[in-house]
């Protein structure tokens, strides 16, 4: 009898499960959704107890009329970068401040002073940041040292829904390895980070395999999450590197570009990807002895939806895909900097904002549209030029909700020079990632080959030699408008 194994994708606005049989096949998907509490200008925390309720009602509606007990395993991609402590007996302690909260910034410095940020880069491959846990932690011993006191251990939000279910307290390498308190070589927490951030070693949790088997379902919990005692819950990932997995890349080499609400470039390698100039990132990756480089951008479709709802009310993205055609490559030289929520990779600039450059009478709608999809696409090739330093890049995998559209694939094509190759499920990425993890984890699987039960490559989109002559000569003005305007961005962001 076919088995099941359970993803569940524990997001920022909500878990989707999704059920999938041991042989590939998406059986059922359910989001339950939950809030965001966003307060005090930078500060963004969620109550751990929705994403429980969230977990068990997704759980039992993929399950409605299935048989629980053929469920092989459970796992997750999940939000990273959070800080939620928890008590001896999981209890939490407060709500959970999740990646989006930036209210560290005195944190982060007082990290960078001590160590040097070269030297944080090259411990746990990433820029020293706010949103990261570790900097989250020492704010809370800072502000609530009653609660610092009281925490057992940090958790991740897929760790702290591993608890509830199994009562283990464990993380896994990709996650840690997003705390900001991972020696990324070692796969171990760094003494010389917690020691400079005045953390206590043992406030961190049990470091394991994404493909553990963090414990099995307690009879307590059961009932309430609709899965026998005893069922197999396996630790799981980060969404970012539970997203390679998904995106068929999973040997060294093998690059993606997931285009959503953000944007990011990740791949697989054998070796940490360190950046001089450190424009991406590295993650831990969920294979074991592999690594996962991201560089990921801000805002890809949600500068698409910013042109839909301030020029194109009431169109459809099909109607603003075929009003792109209509006008050249290049957009008769209108240039959009995607920048509308500051920027990560390739600026790292929080204070940019967007702009329009070179409008002139003869441009309409059709020009204003494409120039949005042209700015995201020149963004992502400055992201993918770090890349090529180190790496001959000619073919990716593209995924996301945004890269559905034919004419949006060909831009990034003829802007990035590479082709591309998408699979049937652009927007499941994460969830059949995390039914990887599960069936390997469990033995159901004997490698992540098993990727290809999951998805069929059955369109290939290449460059066309003649758009990107446009292209080329509108890509240094794109980079100098962005230095021109740094200047300006730092007065908008004092007014």
């Amino acid at each position: 009898m076919e088995q099941f194994l359970i993803a569940h994708d524990l997001g920022t606005s909500g878990d989707k499960a999704t059920l999938f049989t041991t042989e590939g096949r998406q059986v059922r998907s359910y989001t339950a959704s939950y809030d965001v509490h966003f307060f005090n200008g930078n500060y963004a925390e969620q109550d751990p107890e929705n994403w429980w309720d969230a977990v068990c009602e997704a759980t039992k509606a993929v399950l409605e009329g299935e048989d629980a007990s053929r469920v092989a395993a459970m796992s997750f991609s999940a939000q990273m970068q959070g800080c939620l402590p928890v008590d001896k007996h999981g209890r939490p302690l407060r709500d959970s401040m999740i990646w989006a909260d930036m209210r560290a910034v005195k944190e982060a410095k007082q990290l960078e002073d001590a160590i040097g940020a070269d030297r944080i880069y090259r411990i746990t491959g990433h820029r020293v940041a706010a949103s990261y846990s570790i900097e989250k932690l020492m704010w809370l011993k800072a502000n609530e040292p009653e609660v610092y006191e009281k925490t057992y251990k940090m958790l991740q939000a897929k760790d702290y829904i591993i608890q509830r279910a199994t009562g283990e307290f464990v993380t896994d390498y990709s996650d840690a390895s997003g705390t900001q308190a991972l020696d990324l070589r070692r796969l171990e927490w760094s003494d010389e980070i917690l020691n400079a951030a005045g953390i206590d070693r043992e406030k961190l949790p049990a470091l394991k395999r994404s493909i553990d088997v963090a414990g099995y379902i307690q009879d307590r919990v059961a009932g309430e999450i609709g899965l026998p005692a005893g069922t197999p819950v396996v630790c799981g990932g980060g969404d970012g590197p539970v997203s390679a997995v998904g995106a068929a890349c999973i040997r060294d080499g093998e690059f993606y570009l997931t285009y959503g609400t953000s944007a990011w470039i990740g791949g697989t390698t054998t070796e940490p990807f360190i950046d001089p100039d450190k424009t991406v990132f590295c993650f831990a990756h969920v294979i074991p002895g592999k690594y996962m480089p991201c560089g990921t951008m801000q805002a890809a479709g949600s500068s698409y939806a910013y042109i839909r709802r301030a020029l194109c009310d009431g169109m459809s993205y099909d109607e603003m895909n075929k009003l792109i055609e209509k006008s050249p490559a290049g957009a008769q030289n209108l240039i959009f900097l995607p920048y509308m929520l500051g920027e990560r990779s390739p600026r790292w600039n929080p204070n940019t904002s967007a702009a329009f450059l070179g409008i002139k009478p003869e441009h309409e709608k059709k020009d204003y549209i494409r120039a949005v999809i042209e700015g995201v696409a020149m963004n992502m090739e400055l992201i993918l030029k770090a890349y090529r330093k180190q790496a001959k890049i000619e073919r990716m995998n593209l995924t996301g909700g945004g890269a559905k559209g034919e004419v949006v694939s060909q831009i990034l094509a003829d802007v990035l020079n590479v082709d591309f190759d998408m699979p049937d499920c652009v927007e499941a990425a994460t969830s059949i990632g995390a039914a990887v993890i599960a069936g390997v984890g469990v033995g159901v699987f004997d490698s992540f080959d098993e990727i290809k039960r999951f998805l069929k490559f059955e369109k290939h989109v290449e460059p066309k030699k003649e758009n990107q002559k446009a292209y080329e000569e509108l890509k240094p003005i794109f980079d100098e408008a962005y230095q021109c305007l740094v200047p300006l961005y730092e007065k908008f962001a004092k007014l």
